[in-house]
């Protein structure tokens, strides 16, 4: 059978083991991953291979900038506990990670080379499975700013892009913003149309189940879906530092959000 290149960096980054071994494991087990995990073990080529499928729960959120903060990005190391996520070869190797990402203007983990992503020694110094999680690369293209935020923990982290006037400050707020409140979207024309199909179905059907006539059924409807837009769409949201104030009169009318990341360890 065929084996990817996908395949066997699935099960390097399950195992720790070297991709020469990863390969060999799949040809002797037909492709199979759950067994190849389990010839790794019978072969004792690691001791990594043995935290393989262990829940990695716990983990580190990084955020790297280039110099001329023109470019960011965010990782997530993920670990079993958090002890572990406090060691200082686990943050330098999540820090590592990121640089690297950050270098080669990615966001995709199998871009990335061996070196960086081979986790197999720690994992054996350590004992742990580890395994990197999520990557997100953001780069400005027009006059604008990228803010960050980690939470004190490292394990709640956001990148955000705002393009026309912007303070640091001003993009710091919103990233808190996003942390805080975890948005679905920018604004309402990105909520999905089946998603809002679904929830004024749902408004509808209580509004009927009170007893309202279907004209002002439809109305009541059309209040409770400003409401959860208010609740899912950035720009709607109140101020989290100001509730007299939406994020949208925050930006003003030349600030734009363009994109952001919301990474939470264990999500």
């Amino acid at each position: 059978m065929s084996i990817s290149a996908s395949m066997v960096k699935n099960l390097r980054d399950r195992t720790g083991v070297g991709m020469i071994d990863c390969k060999k494991a799949f040809t002797e087990c037909g492709g199979d991953e759950e067994r190849a995990i389990a010839w790794l073990r019978e072969k004792g080529l690691s001791k990594a291979a043995k935290r393989a499928g262990r829940e990695t729960s716990e983990g580190l959120i990084t955020v790297v900038f280039a110099e001329d903060g023109q470019s960011a990005v965010m990782s997530e190391l993920k670990c079993e506990t958090d002890f572990v996520a406090k060691n200082e070869e686990f943050i330098a190797l999540a820090q590592g990670v990121a640089n690297k990402a950050l270098e080669m203007k990615t966001d995709n983990v199998e871009a990335l080379p061996a070196e960086v992503t081979d986790l197999t020694d720690l994992i054996g110094k350590i004992g742990e499975n580890m395994q990197v999680g999520c990557l997100a690369y953001m780069a400005l293209t027009q006059k604008g700013i990228i803010g960050s935020y980690v939470h004190s923990n490292n394990k709640l982290g956001v990148l955000v892009k705002l393009h026309g006037p912007a303070t640091p400050e001003l993009a710091k707020d919103i990233a808190m913003q996003i942390a805080a409140t975890n948005p679905m979207c920018i604004c309402p024309d990105q909520v999905p149309a089946e998603v809002l199909a679904q929830e004024k179905e749902i408004y509808l059907g209580q509004a009927k189940e009170e007893g309202k006539p279907q004209q002002i059924a439809e109305k009541i409807v059309e209040g409770r879906i400003r409401k959860y837009f208010q609740e899912v769409c950035l720009c709607e949201q109140s101020f989290i530092k100001d509730e007299k104030k939406t994020i949208k009169d925050l930006l003003g009318k030349d600030t734009t959000i363009v994109q952001f990341f919301r990474f939470a360890v264990g999500a």
